[in-house]
């Protein structure tokens, strides 16, 4: 499944609620494409994770979203979990280059655009922390690093409990806690 792309007339309004409510509703039809995908063909591949909510934990990590806002992101996604309509992918792929790296790849290919790319470097670590508490509490088997053939040749049977709402919950209690004055700036910028 490839990653949505919004189309700019399909955008919400600027609430942290309305906001929360669009993204998670673009991850539910993902994973509900997902979902499906394996049904048909015993196996469902998404280019990010269907779930996303690391995308928000990361912003909020660095102070690019208010602290009001992820814990919209919260809410929502929690919902959505506990309803059965988003979960845990049974494999994640995770590749975090240094920052080295991704410049160097940046400067060998003048042709991609990468507008967001200062944004998406300091994103690497809370990144980081986001799939390693995954990693943590079970919620998925997370591979560091992409094999060089694609997918790795054994893959993880399909888990019963990508849906599990206590899966959910300790994955969230396993990320490392903003100090009190972070997320009052946090609050004070992004209000």
């Amino acid at each position: 499944m490839p990653e949505y792309v919004p189309s700019g007339e399909d955008m919400p309004g600027p609430a942290p609620a309305e906001q929360a409510a669009f993204w998670c509703e673009v991850n539910t039809r993902r994973w509900l494409q997902a979902e499906h995908q394996e049904r048909r063909s015993g196996l469902a591949v998404c280019d990010d994770d269907p779930l996303k909510l690391h995308y928000a934990w990361s912003l909020a990590r660095i102070g690019e979203l208010s602290w009001r806002h992820w814990q919209a992101e919260i809410d929502v996604h929690r919902r959505a979990v506990a309803d059965g309509k988003l979960g845990f992918a049974d494999l994640i792929l995770v590749s975090t280059p240094t920052e080295e790296e991704l410049r160097r790849r940046r400067d060998a290919d003048p042709v991609r655009r990468r507008r967001n790319f200062d944004l998406h470097v300091r994103l690497i670590e809370p990144l980081r922390q986001w799939y390693q508490a995954v990693e943590r509490v079970g919620a998925a088997q997370v591979l560091w690093g992409l094999p060089p053939a694609g997918l790795p040749a054994k893959l993880p049977p399909p888990k019963d409990n990508r849906c599990d709402i206590d899966v959910y919950d300790a994955v969230l209690a396993a990320l490392p806690r903003l100090s009190a004055t972070t997320e009052s700036e946090t609050l004070r910028s992004k209000s």
